[in-house]
C-alpha cells in the first residue's frame, strides 16, 4: 500500500498544514509541552495531538523497523511481460511495483500501473521492454531516520524506497503510507487484504502467533518472554534456537514453552502456535 491521500492532497492538506504550524516554532525543546497547552486550550484534538506527539518519535525509528521485509515485497523481473505484470498489479492491489533484474538485490526501476493502463485502453502499442516506462528507484540505507525519509518523500515527491543493508542489497521496501501510519495509525486501503493480527489468543495458555511478531510485544501482549542479542521477531527466535528454520507441524520446547510450527517455508516461519506451561 503506497499511496495515500495526504500527498496526493497537495501542500494544504490538513497534515502538512498541522506539522508546518508547530515544527516551523523555534527551539524544539519545548514542543510536547506546546502541544499539551494547544490540546488543553481546545486548540487541538486528541487525535491531532497524538499525531503530533508520534511524529516527535520518529527521530528515534529507523527504515528496518518499519520496512517492508525483502522476503514480502511484490515485485516484477524486467524480462516479464506487459500481460505478466500488469496481473500481478491486479492480484496484490498495489499501484507500483519494484522491477528488478534476475535478483531483488538488482532493483532497476519502479512501474507505476498507469504506466500499463494506456496500453490496454488506448491505441499506443505497447513496448517491447519494460524499462523504457520504468522511473527510477530511490534508495536509502536501512538506519535511515524515519524522519528524514518523511521529509525526502515530500521534498523529493517519492511514494516508495528501497532500503539497502550495509553490503547494498535489497533488505525491505518502505512507502509512504508506512511512514504516516507511524503518526496517524493503520491506514487501510479498500483494495488491500485484511491483515490478521499478530498475535491471536486461542485460550489463556496458547496463542497462534505471526513469525514476524516482535519479541517484546510478545512479552506485552502474552507474558511470553523469550531474549536473544541477534533477533528480534518470533520466527527469527526460534530458527535461531534451533540453527535451522523448522518444518510445518514441527513441535519443540524452548525456555519452558511448546511451539508448534503452524506453516513456514524454507526461509520462514509464518505461524507458530505457543503455549505457556499451566500451573
Amino acid at each position: 500500500m503506497e499511496d495515500n491521500v495526504f500527498m496526493d492532497e497537495g501542500p494544504d492538506s490538513r497534515l502538512w498544514i498541522t506539522l508546518r504550524r508547530f515544527f516551523s516554532r523555534k527551539g524544539e525543546c519545548h514542543l510536547e509541552e506546546a502541544i499539551q497547552e494547544a490540546k488543553d486550550g481546545g486548540e487541538l484534538q486528541n487525535d491531532e495531538m497524538s499525531m503530533l506527539l508520534n511524529v516527535l518519535q520518529l527521530d528515534d525509528k529507523q527504515a528496518y523497523e518499519i520496512m517492508i521485509p525483502r522476503t514480502d515485497i511484490v515485485c516484477a523481473e524486467i524480462d516479464e511481460t506487459i500481460t505478466d505484470v500488469a496481473r500481478k498489479f491486479f492480484e496484490s492491489g498495489h499501484s507500483r511495483l519494484p522491477i528488478y533484474k534476475e535478483t531483488k538485490d538488482q532493483i532497476v526501476g519502479v512501474l507505476h500501473c498507469k504506466e500499463l493502463l494506456r496500453f490496454f485502453v488506448g491505441d499506443e502499442e505497447a513496448p517491447a521492454e519494460l524499462a523504457s516506462v520504468l522511473r527510477p528507484p530511490y534508495f536509502i540505507p536501512e538506519t535511515k531516520n524515519v524522519k528524514n525519509i518523511l521529509l525526502d518523500f515530500q521534498t523529493n515527491k517519492q511514494h516508495m524506497a528501497i532500503v539497502l543493508d550495509e553490503y547494498g542489497g535489497t533488505a525491505g521496501l518502505v512507502t509512504l503510507e508506512d511512514v504516516l501510519e507511524e503518526i496517524v495509525g493503520d491506514i487501510e486501503d479498500e483494495y488491500y487484504p485484511i491483515r490478521p493480527e499478530e498475535i491471536q489468543p486461542i485460550d489463556e495458555s496458547t496463542f497462534l502467533v505471526s513469525g514476524r511478531t516482535i519479541l517484546d510485544d510478545l512479552h506485552e501482549e502474552c507474558g511470553i518472554e523469550l531474549e536473544s542479542e541477534q533477533v528480534e521477531t518470533v520466527g527469527g527466535y526460534i530458527s535461531e534456537q534451533l540453527g535451522r528454520v523448522p518444518e510445518t507441524d514441527e513441535s519443540l520446547d524452548l525456555q519452558g514453552y511448546t511451539f508448534l510450527i503452524k506453516e513456514a517455508d524454507v526461509k520462514q516461519i509464518q505461524w507458530v502456535i505457543i503455549s505457556k506451561p499451566t500451573s
